[in-house]
């Protein structure tokens, strides 16, 4: 199955709650670990027990395991390994933007499945120029993978670039959106090429009646929950868009019992179907 078919068929069969796994230090204390590769371990391992048989999408961010070192990255190899076997879909989280082999080396990390990293869609930054990304976008369609390219996010500082106004009068995110409109078109359900488009944007206007995020492509939502971003807020800026609202820290603050990790997310999908 490509990566839109399987996304597509988990979030019938679990509801479309995208789970972060970070192991924030602050995180680490409030589950009464240490920071160090042990409490990682435990905190992520736990994560996964509570959410990965429950959630469509399990999305890691690859720095809270980095900064362990090699080790820290053994534990995100579990995670991923671990999460898929669960029957949830990965998402890693790397945010990767280089230029040609550099590119190409992050794709085969991260996308080839012969890779102990591999997952089924990572995040992308198109900010070198769209163009940067054509390894990536080689090594997802070779490996039936999606990506998920920076459009609209959440923090504060991306409209100093993302909602810059181009020689053509459109913004720089709705250039991106366009690029990812004709990587997409005539696929169905819809193309493996996504957005990140936060959860507490207000919806961007529409341009000659058309939105700038219908582009035939899955949407990932950050900032739901924890950063303020509602079920209502998803339902008026994604409405009839395959969206994955994102939370992390709102999820992972009801552990560590597993039992509630699971709990939370069932409700947090209950919410979400409403």
């Amino acid at each position: 199955m490509s990566f839109p078919e399987r996304l597509a068929a988990v979030v019938h069969a679990r509801g479309p709650l995208c789970a972060g796994i970070d192991p924030h230090a602050g995180l680490l204390a409030e589950w009464g670990l240490a920071d160090d590769v042990a409490g990682l371990e435990r905190f992520a391992l736990t994560a996964v027990e509570g959410l990965a048989p429950y959630v469509a999408v399990v999305k890691p961010q690859s720095a809270f395991y980095e900064r362990f070192g090699s080790r820290g990255v053994a534990v995100l190899e579990r995670v991923i390994a671990e999460s898929r076997a669960a029957g949830a879909l990965v998402l890693l989280d790397v945010k990767r933007g280089d230029i040609g082999s550099t590119s190409q080396a992050y794709a085969d990390a991260y996308l080839d499945p012969a890779s102990p990293l591999a997952s089924d869609a990572i995040t992308v930054s198109p900010y070198l120029g769209f163009g940067s990304l054509d390894p990536f976008v080689e090594t997802a369609r070779r490996h039936d993978a999606g990506l998920f390219v920076l459009g609209l996010t959440s923090n504060k500082e991306g409209p100093e670039v993302q909602r810059a106004v181009t020689d053509t009068g459109e913004t720089v995110a709705e250039r991106m959106f366009d690029h990812l409109r004709s990587l997409n078109a005539g696929a169905a359900p819809y193309g493996p090429f996504g957005a990140v488009v936060g959860a507490t944007i207000g919806a961007p206007p529409d341009r000659d009646g058309v939105s700038p995020l219908d582009f035939n492509g899955p949407i990932l939502a950050p900032g739901f929950g924890e950063q303020g971003g509602t079920a209502a807020d998803i339902r008026r800026i994604f409405a009839g868009l395959p969206v994955l609202p994102s939370s992390s820290r709102g999820l992972l603050r009801q552990g560590p019992s597993p039992d509630a990790l699971r709990d939370a997310a069932r409700r947090t999908n209950d919410e979400l179907g409403a």
